[in-house]
């Protein structure tokens, strides 16, 4: 019979389990169970984490009830923050500043361009400081680490659902029929979940050791949303430095919404294919280190 192998992190010998009992034949209960070290490579292991899928499950819904547990409003606040972020930002940049929507209804365009970016920093003011957290169930308890930033990632998709009803009414307000390109958004929701996590894996391990990341995220937060095209379009950045600029993960996200929403010019694809790379590699490797730092987290913390 095949022997099961399981992997514990922080356990360097090999313990084989118990045998059956003398005269007991082996079966699937009596099966030795064999703890065995890690290799030195890095392996992301991403078949653990679906194992505890319901452990997973189960903490989103805790942090989708402690977010809005003792709120008036609930889950209104997910329609709340983005409208009142497009009205603010259509009176002074659309109004006072006159910037450019390529065509599309200042409030619809900034609009498309909020809904990924509030997800994406809600996301990773969430993870950040997700392990440190948790230092209470670190230190009794194993579970694939990687689910603690997974569940901010996860929430905020919840509050994507709900503001993309309210485009759905700001395009039919406008009359602005975008076509099949609507299609597009399910894809595009990935792509900024993949972004999201992407960063905060490398910010939840790092703030683990560097308790200075927690600090700097809101302000590293706050500056990534002008270096961004959340008011503003990326047409307005020379062509020249387009592929530059498409170095920040974001603006493909963005570039991509807005385009899917507002149904008006094509976006530079080199910049977006840029911006996609760059989401891809961040992801992979932040998978990696995270697996690897993880291996010190229950010692650290």
């Amino acid at each position: 019979m095949a022997t099961s192998q399981i992997l514990d992190r922080n356990r360097s010998e090999t313990i084989v389990g118990e045998p059956p009992p003398v005269g007991v034949a082996e079966s699937a209960d009596f099966a030795p169970t064999v703890i065995e070290p890690i290799g030195r490579g890095v392996s992301l292991n991403l078949k653990e984490v679906w194992r505890y899928r319901d452990l997973l499950s189960l903490l989103i819904l805790r942090d989708l009830s402690a977010r809005y547990r003792q709120s008036v409003v609930g889950l209104s606040w997910a329609v709340i923050r983005p409208l009142t972020s497009m009205f603010i930002f259509t009176m002074i940049f659309g109004r006072v500043a006159k910037i450019p929507s390529d065509g599309s209804p200042y409030p619809l365009f900034v609009l498309a361009g909020i809904v990924p970016w509030m997800y994406f920093a809600n996301s990773l003011s969430g993870s950040t400081g997700s392990v440190v957290g948790s230092s209470h169930m670190l230190t009794k308890v194993y579970f694939p680490r990687l689910i603690l930033p997974l569940i901010s990632t996860a929430t905020g998709l919840v509050e994507v659902a709900i503001q993309l009803v309210v485009v759905g009414g700001m395009l039919f307000w406008y009359g602005v029929n975008p076509g099949p390109r609507l299609l597009v958004i399910p894809l595009l929701v990935l792509v900024a979940a993949a972004a999201s996590l992407s960063v905060s894996l490398w910010l939840t391990a790092l703030n683990v050791k560097y308790r200075d990341v927690g600090v700097a995220a809101p302000f590293l937060i706050q500056s990534w949303m002008w270096l961004s095209p959340v008011v503003y379009s990326s047409s307005m950045v020379s062509e020249k430095w387009r592929a530059v600029y498409g170095l920040n993960p974001m603006v493909g996200v963005i570039e991509g919404f807005r385009w899917a929403i507002t149904g008006r010019t094509e976006p530079d694809w080199l910049m977006m294919g840029v911006s996609a790379g760059v989401v891809a590699s961040l992801l992979l490797g932040g998978l990696a280190y995270f697996r690897r730092m993880e291996l010190t987290f229950a010692d650290v913390i």
